[in-house]
């Protein structure tokens, strides 16, 4: 029976440690029974499919749609995998491929800030709360992402220093011209925020 939050929160360490390592080793074992295998990051899904030896891909039917994954062989009454994905994903960015006697299917999500419970919905589910991403860098960023981390970064810094932000030198920046641009007026006691 699954552990509520507030049931969790009341346990100890070391039960939080066993509870954690218990459905881990569940997890495991659920995820070691599907007919693959499958990896994630925030944008992208992979799904590992062993086939006999000696497939080749014209032996193979697979349908990857916004909702959908089917992979089979051609002839055979069942398929190998087929059922509603977790969630939507961009059909024309994603693909197959089959090497060494796997087919290799990558899945670009449609939500690319969310992590997926399991790959087709009948299938069991993971705790997406447990997972740890890996490292990225800031060149694997998109540049208008990588813009806001570098001045959130750049803030970050500035602020620790004692420094103004990005914001605030923006605005002393425009203070200077806008005195500059007027010497007439008197800014001497003015309080400026």
């Amino acid at each position: 029976m699954p552990t509520s939050v507030e049931e969790y929160d009341k346990m100890s360490e070391e039960e939080r440690k066993a509870k954690d390592k218990a459905d881990r080793e569940r997890e495991n074992a659920q995820q070691d029974a599907l007919p693959y295998s499958w990896t994630q990051l925030l944008g992208e899904l992979d799904v590992h499919v062993p086939v006999p030896k000696g497939t080749r891909g014209k032996d193979l039917t697979v349908v990857i749609q916004k909702k959908k994954l089917s992979v089979g062989l051609k002839g055979a009454t069942d398929k190998i995998l087929e059922g509603e994905l977790c969630k939507e994903i961009k059909e024309d960015d994603s693909t197959w491929t089959l090497a060494d006697n796997v087919i290799l299917i990558h899945l670009e999500k449609l939500n690319q800030q969310q992590w997926w419970e399991n790959v087709l919905t009948h299938h069991p589910k993971i705790d997406t709360t447990k997972i740890e991403p890996t490292d990225s860098k800031l060149s694997d960023l998109d540049g208008e992402t990588r813009g806001m981390v570098e001045k959130m970064m750049f803030d970050n810094q500035q602020k620790q220093m004692g420094k103004p932000t990005s914001d605030e030198l923006k605005k002393m920046e425009a203070l200077k011209k806008f005195q500059a641009a007027h010497p007439e007026l008197d800014f001497s006691n003015a309080k400026i925020s």
